[in-house]
């Protein structure tokens, strides 16, 4: 089974920072990011990352191997500066790395160690401590403004194509060790450029950065507004800040967001319980990453006067963050055991293969392969189980290079493709296999259950169980009457063992459901009742 994407021809050199240069030459007095009281325009933007470009050309020079495609750490809170070092990077030809302030310092000394050839580290003076530990230089801005300001302003004479990476991301391994995955230019512009035609953003798309710098879906959410000419606004934040969000929101004239399913939960619940509707106003919500749990947006949705698309999407870092999107407003509980997350982004294919790497007939399950100009550049590295994804397979009779998402899908009779968790994800339970994302969708659509996550503990025994944590919509939930209705649509062993009673659910610094926060909220509470093993 595949579903084709349009085909879309693009520019040559398909390359995302000309499309901002085009729009600092239409539009140089135009404001093209916000933070923290302070703005920037176009031509002041496009003159500090021209400068910054120049400096980094001159730094890397002095580095044998670190021309063009030299990998730059950026490890900066949201600011104006942060936006100058990757556009300034850009444009000398590098390809940048995130490395996200807000993770604990264990955390980032273990990020370091996986970048092969890490040419230089962009630091402030509040995050250089954090990457200390990094083998490289680490430029500290501050200390170099002065030396900065004897570059030219005009752009560098880079050759830059769309086969050479603009950026890498860490993602988790399979062996517990993160994983640094590239994205071409060609790939990026690709994406940018059919959010741009797919949903007509334009200069007036004004978009608010809600997820940390570190995750994947970040990048698209900096550099969207500033492809379309349009305002970036950043939090003075390094965490998901959700009231700060929504007063952002109400202030300025923020039409789009991307962020997690979960972060999006959040805003819906803050506005519903103040009232407000800024985030009813906006023209999109680009959201995806998690389970959908419908049930947490279907009021909000449904209220007067809501005029936000809510665009529940789907994709994978490999391959450039989005494959594919749907318009919730087609969605039908009713319908659709699973929401669907539609269909393929401009240029890209989604294949459901069996184990053989055969398609499926129409309706079936099988894995999620991602083919086309998504398909990122791999993984640095280059080693470990995870480069394998990256295959060739033939299509009617073409060898076409995809990447296996290890997800487990199908398509429906409308066209569209549905997510049902993930293959590696199943655990056998009393011999039988159960995904927990099916779990936490039937306790979802339980009265009373506000939220639910589920997370797999192993007993003593080496034994697979259940846990559910669950975030009451009010008083009187218990965990006999939970019980009782899950018998009532799932196996007895698709219910969980134990249910624990949460008041939220912790998020990741990317705005997800932190499941490892989970796991030891649940040793910490039965620990001292010897029950936890």
């Amino acid at each position: 089974m595949i579903l084709q994407g349009k085909r879309v021809a693009l520019p040559s050199p398909p390359v995302v920072h000309r499309r901002f240069e085009a729009h600092a030459r239409a539009t140089p007095d135009a404001v093209a990011v916000r933070c923290a009281g302070q703005g920037i325009t176009y031509g002041e933007l496009d003159a500090r990352a021209n400068r910054f470009a120049h400096f980094l050309r001159a730094r890397l020079r002095t580095a044998p191997g670190h021309g063009t495609g030299a990998r730059v750490g950026i490890c900066l809170d949201y600011s104006i500066d942060l936006v100058v070092a990757v556009l300034g990077t850009l444009k000398a030809g590098a390809a940048y790395v995130p490395f996200d302030p807000a993770y604990p310092a264990a955390r980032l000394r273990l990020l370091l160690g996986q970048v092969p050839g890490l040419a230089l580290m962009v630091a402030s003076e509040g995050t250089a401590g954090l990457v200390g530990a990094a083998s490289t230089e680490v430029l500290v801005l501050e200390r170099s403004a002065g030396r900065l300001e004897g570059f030219p302003v005009t752009a560098p004479d880079v050759a830059v194509t769309g086969d050479d990476l603009c950026y890498a991301v860490f993602t988790s391994g399979s062996t517990g060790t993160p994983k640094l995955t590239a994205v071409r230019h060609e790939g990026w512009y690709n994406l940018l450029n059919w959010l741009t035609v797919e949903y007509g953003l334009h200069r007036g798309s004004d978009n608010l950065v809600v997820s940390a710098f570190g995750f994947d879906l970040s990048q698209r959410s900096l550099m969207t507004p500033l492809f379309c000419g349009a305002t970036q606004y950043l939090m003075a934040s390094r965490n998901v800040d959700i009231a700060l969000a929504h007063r952002m929101l109400t202030r300025h004239a923020i039409r789009t967001v991307h962020c997690a399913s979960s972060t999006l939960y959040l805003l819906v619940d803050w506005e519903t319980a103040r009232g407000g509707d800024a985030l009813a106003k906006l023209d999109h919500v680009l959201f995806g990453g998690e389970p959908l749990q419908a049930e947490r947006l279907t009021a909000w949705a449904r209220r007067a006067g809501n005029r936000c698309t809510l665009l529940h999407q789907y994709g994978v870092a490999e391959c450039t963050d989005v494959a594919s999107s749907y318009d919730l407003a087609g969605y039908r509980p009713g319908e659709h055991d699973i929401a669907p997350v539609g269909r393929p982004v401009h240029n890209t294919a989604i294949h459901i293969l069996d184990e053989r790497m055969r398609g499926v007939g129409a309706g079936e399950y099988g894995e999620i392969c991602i083919s086309g100009t998504s398909v990122g550049a791999g993984y640095l590295d280059g080693a470990g189980p995870e480069s394998a994804r990256f295959t060739t397979a033939l299509v009617d009779g073409e060898p076409r290079r995809l990447y296996r998402t290890g997800d487990r899908g199908r398509v429906t009779d409308d066209g569209d493709l549905v997510v049902a968790g993930r293959l590696d994800a199943q655990v056998k339970v009393r011999g039988m296999r159960i995904d927990p994302a099916d779990v936490e969708r039937a306790l979802g659509r339980l009265a009373g259950v506000r939220q639910a996550a589920v997370v797999t503990r192993y007993t003593g025994s080496g034994e697979a169980e259940l846990i559910a944590f669950i975030v009451p919509a009010g008083d009187g939930l218990t965990e006999d009457d939970v019980r009782a209705r899950l018998l009532e649509t799932l196996p007895r062993n698709m219910v969980p063992a134990r249910f624990l009673t949460i008041q939220h659910i912790p998020l990741s610094p990317h705005g997800k459901a932190d499941r490892a926060a989970l796991a030891d909220e649940f040793r910490n509470r039965y620990a001292d009742h010897g029950t936890a093993n």
